[in-house]
């Protein structure tokens, strides 16, 4: 009996010749990442331990993103804390303000994540260096601390299930139609505590930013973690970000998989996730109301790379944002702002009537920077749809690819990107 691409890395990281699902292991850690809402219980719960620091200063990464810069005296409090905790243990990676970015675009970006890593974060969206052949998965502030005290962590080896890749997608179809299809078709529990591996002759037709944006969304279908296969394109990357060697793991050809399933990315049309769930998901072509909206936002985690601002703005060229609607536009780290900047994207927003705002989670789990008032309706290329997510608990998040949300954003209703080609 084989291994999946996780099972292998785990493996590794756990000193054994050969893991299975449900197994328990210690594994050692390339890297423990912490924001400024989970660090500082981290840090609490690490100084209740007997241990005179962290692990690696090295394999360390503190990122301040979900409330900075900071929105009021709380968030100030917490950042001082990571900040203080950095200048102690002399963390090399650490991103203030003017350096940092959205954590999960931004390690990457840094070079931090490469192929067959183990990375933990107390972020559920961790799972986003899957796109890179890395095993990455959130965890809670305690296993955080446990990580950076002693640079290893438990875990119950998962289950996997496989999705292959098939065909090239259409005009305006990125990773974002692809997860929320997939989400759609599974459930926010079809890969609950399982490991999504997502392979096929179709994997080379999405750019590396598609792979991020699927594997940040795993966790949304309840998997432990995403990952891809490392290709050319993912070496690429690798060799352009990052100075570390990297491992690739390939699953062996008798692996195990729970379940598996089959996707042509030539069939998907633009999609959209409903409230309040993930799952809840139309093709565009299924909408057959006027859902009339109030916000867009086009950022995050999941969608604030440079691919992201590219179609956001060939969309918005030359357009205006629909009266008495409110777009708001957030590259996920200072390199994207500037090479947006430099390609002309940001002028094109503010053009179009849209705000631009230094790199923040920000609206996407209501901390500021948009949030929704009683009744109002926000098209999102954020990750998640829950009851109060944004804001108000009677506001409404729909979920979509930036195509998608800029399309909106013109229309002052949900809109498909496709009918703009007519």
């Amino acid at each position: 009996m084989g291994m999946t691409m996780t099972q292998k890395i785990l493996a590794a990281h756990a000193g054994l010749e050969k893991v299975e699902a449900g197994q328990l292991i210690e594994a050692d850690l390339d890297l423990v990442l912490g924001n400024d809402i989970t660090s500082p219980v981290a840090i609490k719960e690490m100084a209740k331990m007997n241990t005179k620091g962290v692990f690696d200063k090295d394999k360390i990464a503190l990122v301040p993103d979900h409330f900075v810069p900071n929105k009021d005296i709380k968030s100030a409090e917490h950042c001082k804390c990571v900040r203080e905790f950095a200048r102690r243990n002399e963390i090399t990676n650490y991103f203030e303000v003017g350096e940092m970015g959205i954590e999960h675009a931004l390690l990457p970006e840094k070079g931090l994540t490469v192929a067959g890593d183990v990375i933990i974060g107390a972020d559920s969206h961790t799972c986003t260096y899957g796109a890179l052949g890395a095993f990455s998965t959130g965890v809670g502030s305690t296993d955080m601390a446990a990580g950076m005290a002693t640079g290893k962590a438990w875990f119950k080896v998962p289950g996997a299930i496989k999705f292959n890749l098939t065909g090239k997608p259409s005009k305006w179809i990125s990773g974002k139609d692809v997860i929320l299809h997939i989400i759609g078709m599974i459930g926010v529990d079809g890969a609950l505590y399982k490991s999504m591996e997502f392979v096929g002759d179709g994997i080379r037709n999405l750019t590396m930013d598609d792979r991020f944006t699927i594997a940040n969304m795993a966790i949304e279908a309840g998997g432990k973690n995403g990952i891809f296969p490392v290709d050319d394109l993912t070496v690429a990357y690798m060799k352009e970000h990052a100075t570390r060697s990297f491992t690739v793991y390939e699953a062996d050809e008798d692996a195990v998989y729970d379940e598996e399933y089959t996707i042509d990315l030539s069939e998907l049309k633009p999609t959209v996730a409903f409230p309040h769930l993930p799952e809840n998901t139309k093709t565009v072509d299924e909408i057959t109301e006027d859902i009339a909206i109030d916000q867009v936002v086009i950022g995050s985690c999941t969608n604030g790379r440079i691919d992201d601002m590219r179609i956001a703005a060939s969309i918005l060229k030359d357009r205006h944002v629909a009266k008495g609607m409110r777009c708001i536009v957030i590259p996920a780290t200072q390199a994207v702002y500037l090479q947006a900047m430099e390609e002309g994207l940001l002028k094109t927003f503010i053009e179009a009537g849209a705000v631009v705002s230094t790199p923040t989670c920000g609206p996407c789990l209501g901390g500021y920077m948009g949030i929704l008032a009683e009744n109002e309706r926000c098209v999102s290329t954020t990750n998640r749809n829950f009851v109060g997510r944004m804001g108000h608990v009677k506001s409404e998040i729909y979920l979509a690819s930036p195509a998608v949300a800029a399309a909106s954003a013109v229309a002052g209703k949900i809109a498909d990107p496709r009918k703009l080609d007519a």
